[in-house]
């Protein structure tokens, strides 16, 4: 099964479809892993954050949430770069849509409490590469942590 979907998301497609429901959350899954991953502190503050952010926008239940998050993981360690990952997201969701992919990013990013520079840099790579200006990724950044 996880074969079949990274072939889905990363084979390239001379005429891209939208990715099926499910497979477009299990990108956007394995892009907030990829961001927690980049300090080396992938914490159970921003697992569990990924369930929640994953449970609010999909609308799943904690064990939904969970699970697709381990999926996204496996995912994620098998991705061949971030450049590759994100230009399949920027191809096939809208650019609203692109935008709060970046506040989800943030809030797991800021889950721990900690600012890591590693993560920052991350969010900045995927922002630019989401098609995401640093402006609307810093009005990202400020909604999140107003919320805290």
């Amino acid at each position: 099964m996880f074969r079949n979907l990274l072939n889905r998301l990363f084979t390239e497609d001379p005429d891209p479809r939208p990715l099926v429901a499910e497979d477009a959350e299990v990108a956007v899954a394995a892009l907030l892993v990829r961001v927690a991953r980049s300090d080396d502190h992938y914490n159970t503050a921003e697992k569990r954050r990924i369930d929640e952010v994953l449970a609010r926008i999909h609308g799943l239940g904690p064990v939904d949430a969970a699970e697709r998050r381990a999926v996204a993981e496996m995912i994620e360690a098998e991705a061949p770069d971030t450049v590759r990952f994100t230009r399949l997201i920027k191809e096939r969701v809208s650019i609203e849509d692109r935008a709060a992919i970046i506040g989800a990013l943030w809030e797991v990013s800021l889950a721990d409490n900690h600012r890591s520079a590693n993560e920052e840099t991350a969010i900045r790579l995927v922002a630019s590469l989401l098609g995401v200006t640093d402006r609307d990724s810093a009005v990202q950044r400020q909604r999140v942590a107003g919320r805290r």
